[in-house]
């Protein structure tokens, strides 16, 4: 299956995921690469993430079996998973150990992806995220740069720069970007979104 096609089948999971949820009155946001991609970052080909709070987690994944998605059992502790025929949807209610609230899910914002259109995180999140990542085993800055140089007017880098204090890999990455002139400021310490 050619790229093209692929992004393709894949923005049709978003849909079908952001259809089933909201039929069932399931509170969700998109993150990760298909959030990157609604708010006019680089197209994503591998996984469908999805923000859920932790008590609606297991009613998230019953709706999107009955849809007829197949559910897997992943050995971490923050996440459960279904698959739509070989494409992966990763239900996530603990990102990087900060857990999906209800702040987080009113702050995303309605938008288009692909068929559809569904609440997407900030790009704010969507860089805390992905920062959190980063540790001694995954620490190759490089393609996180192109989703900075998309999504840079979109970011209160206070509030990344805050949330991201304590990892010296992220604190790296925002000197990297302040460098490169990708950001206006990244050293005031705002305070994070509490919630």
């Amino acid at each position: 299956m050619d790229l093209a096609t692929e992004q393709d089948s894949l923005l049709r999971t978003v849909a079908r995921v952001a259809n089933t949820l909201r039929s069932n009155d399931i509170r969700f946001a998109i993150g990760g690469g298909c959030a990157v991609y609604a708010r006019g970052g680089p197209a994503s080909e591998h996984d469908v993430d999805v923000f859920v709070k932790e008590e609606d987690i297991a009613a998230a994944r019953t709706a999107l079996v009955a849809a007829g998605m197949r559910a897997a059992d992943p050995p971490e502790d923050w996440l459960t998973k279904v698959y739509d025929d070989h494409r992966l949807v990763d239900l996530i209610y603990r990102p990087n150990q900060r857990p999906v609230t209800d702040a987080i899910l009113d702050e995303a914002e309605e938008l288009r992806v692909g068929p559809t259109s569904a609440p997407i995180i900030t790009a704010t999140d969507i860089l805390v995220d992905k920062l959190l990542v980063f540790g001694p085993h995954r620490c190759d800055f490089t393609p996180l740069l192109p989703v900075v140089r998309a999504l840079r007017e979109q970011v209160d880098w206070s509030t990344v720069a805050a949330e991201t204090v304590n990892s010296p890999y992220a604190r790296a990455f925002l000197l990297l970007v302040e460098e490169l002139d990708l950001v206006a400021d990244t050293g005031s310490h705002a305070a994070g979104r509490s919630g």
